[in-house]
């Protein structure tokens, strides 16, 4: 399946795909390792946590930011 296929599809059928493909995942033998830029992301927010220099919105704010 090529992305402009999935493209194509209504939104409802990407998200039961998109559900299938997380299944697969889930339930492989193998484990699946992070890529090791999610970690240096992580360890930067943690460093901003640690330093009080991070900041936290609420749900409400995110949601109004249209992202």
């Amino acid at each position: 399946m090529f992305a402009q296929e999935i493209k194509s599809m209504p939104a409802a059928e990407r998200i039961i795909l998109m559900e299938e493909l997380w299944n697969t995942l889930c339930n492989e033998k193998t484990e699946i390792k992070s890529p090791g830029w999610h970690k240096e992301i992580l360890e930067e927010r943690i460093d901003l946590i640690n330093s009080n220099k991070a900041e936290f919105i609420s749900i409400r704010e995110l949601k109004s930011h249209n992202l």
